[in-house]
């Protein structure tokens, strides 16, 4: 179970802010398996009348962190709660796919225990798939990749001809790749 280390820079954590993050964060402990972590909150406020809450949760093989800056403190906990519950799902697919794939060893603090898998290379490719890229403009791609859930979609340009690959970016935004 978490124990909770709550502090302020330039503010007075008051009992209501200190019960509010953790009430917050106590809402995370549900993904994990009676782990024993000691929940860093940092809230510090600025002069610019902004609040930025640092939240770090180190476990053993893993640290979560985040942090947000908002106007509203209440506003910024509720959104670094947020960003770890993503980092969990995140973290826990790349986990799940791993040990279906039988390439990953899984004893950890978040998942049920996995059986050890042994593989010589971890760069086999167990898997191959062939497709035939459709003509369409850069933005019928980003449709299609967003459609299909894929991080990346492979296309042929329709002006020139060319293979080409549109990709999500970490800020949110999207990348292309142009062949020649």
């Amino acid at each position: 179970m978490f124990t909770y280390n709550v502090h302020g820079e330039n503010i007075e954590v008051t009992e209501a802010i200190r019960d509010y993050a953790v009430k917050r964060v106590e809402k995370l402990e549900k993904y994990f398996n009676d782990v024993e972590a000691t929940v860093h909150v940092n809230i510090r406020t600025y002069k610019e009348k902004t609040a930025k809450v640092e939240v770090t949760i180190p476990m053993p093989r893993l640290t979560l962190r985040a942090e947000d800056t908002e106007p509203d403190l209440y506003q910024a906990i509720d959104f670094v709660v947020e960003k770890l519950e993503r980092q969990i799902h995140k973290y826990k697919t790349k986990i799940h796919r791993r040990a279906r794939s039988g390439r990953f060893v899984a004893e950890h603090p978040v998942f049920e225990e996995t059986p050890v898998a042994d593989h010589a290379n971890d760069f086999d490719i167990i898997r191959n798939k062939t497709v035939e890229p459709k003509p369409m403009s850069a933005e019928e791609a980003v449709l299609q990749m967003n459609l299909l859930g894929h991080p990346f979609y492979v296309f042929k340009d329709a002006e020139d001809d060319n293979v080409n690959i549109v990709y999500a970016r970490k800020d949110g935004r999207y990348g292309l790749i142009e062949t020649e």
